[in-house]
């Protein structure tokens, strides 16, 4: 690529998707670092008695969580207290790990800040919250009601006992209470467009309350979707990937459909999402597509690098992959029927 055209380079990121992003990375900081979560999370688990009930628990809680706070945010809160929990029962953690990873694909998918492929997908549609969410319950409805009896199948009714009086959290009420005040208005002003003024506002009122959540965002993975903009739409505007893209037919819903599918099971759903973007704007299919293909293998969503890494388990891979894809056959058989059905 000529240097000159490095000047160009701004106007391939999609800046209003970039701040709606960043300000949701913010407040979900601010929660987690309330200890709130930390505290919910001890709450639920300390009412169960069995590893089912446990598993099932936790999954919802993971489904639930990504559903806001974003699948990765989501893993980052119950993971942990998964593996803490896991130290004083009779649990198997891999595999509850696993499942929270599906957990966290699946309801991430309902909403248009679960994850950050629907966050772009929202940004470039022009779609209100609701409509968004009215689209995509239909599909993430089948799929965890698939997911809760797997999990019912696959973790007995073994009674358990935990232990969970150890290293409680302290809970910060006031970062709290700023992190949810904040959530709803500025989820308003991303519906309406205003992403970049809201997020302005959040950095402002963040500095003057507390200031060390904003050294905390993982601002290299604002970084790595920046790069990504910029990568994938210099590629795609090369003739060979232009031609080679042309021959998929994506007009066709169903190509773009096993499109996303497909493309997710190589460079991860989020790049595929921005790439297939390029070649339609059917938000729509392109979301069904991409969201199911966050299943399968595990570079298919970065949440389930980030909880296979956080598992600490070399054998890990081989027990996500056995449950994983299947569960993506499954998914894309039922989203393609919603979708063409």
């Amino acid at each position: 690529m000529a240097p000159g055209q490095i000047a160009t380079y701004p106007s391939l990121v999609d800046w209003p998707t970039m701040a709606a992003l960043t300000g949701l990375l913010l407040l979900t900081k601010g929660v987690e670092n309330s200890g709130a979560l930390h505290r919910l999370g001890r709450w639920a688990i300390a009412r169960v008695n069995t590893q089912r009930s446990a598993a099932l628990c936790l999954v919802l809680a993971a489904a639930a969580l990504s559903t806001l706070l974003t699948n990765d945010v989501a893993l980052f809160v119950v993971v942990p207290l998964t593996l803490g929990v896991c130290r004083i029962a009779r649990l198997p953690a891999t595999r509850l790990v696993v499942f929270e990873a599906l957990a966290v694909n699946a309801g991430s998918a309902l909403t248009p800040i679960g994850n950050p492929q629907n966050l772009f997908l929202w940004q470039l549609s022009g779609s209100s919250f609701g409509h968004f969410v009215a689209h995509m319950l239909p599909l993430v409805a089948v799929l965890m009601v698939l997911l809760l009896a797997l999990t019912v199948a696959s973790f007995p009714a073994r009674p358990m006992h935990v232990d969970l009086q150890e290293n409680e959290q302290p809970l910060d009420r006031t970062l709290l209470g700023v992190s949810l005040a904040l959530y709803v208005p500025f989820l308003l002003l991303t519906d309406l467009h205003q992403a970049p003024w809201a997020l302005a506002a959040l950095t402002l009122i963040f500095l003057m309350v507390r200031r060390r959540v904003l050294l905390q965002i993982d601002w290299g993975l604002l970084l790595v979707f920046i790069l990504m903009f910029v990568d994938l739409r210099l590629l795609a505007g090369q003739s060979l990937v232009h031609g080679w893209m042309g021959r998929l037919d994506l007009v066709q819903p169903q190509h773009l459909f096993w499109a996303g599918v497909g493309v997710s099971q190589i460079i991860s759903n989020v790049p595929a999402a921005i790439a297939l973007a390029e070649y339609s704007h059917d938000w729509r299919v392109i979301a069904y597509g991409v969201n199911i293909g966050g299943f399968g293998v595990m570079v298919g969503s970065l949440a389930n690098l980030i909880a296979l890494r956080m598992v600490g388990d070399r054998r890990a891979w081989l027990s996500f992959h056995a449950y994983s894809l299947p569960f993506l056959g499954i998914a894309s058989i039922v989203g393609y029927a919603l979708l063409h059905g």
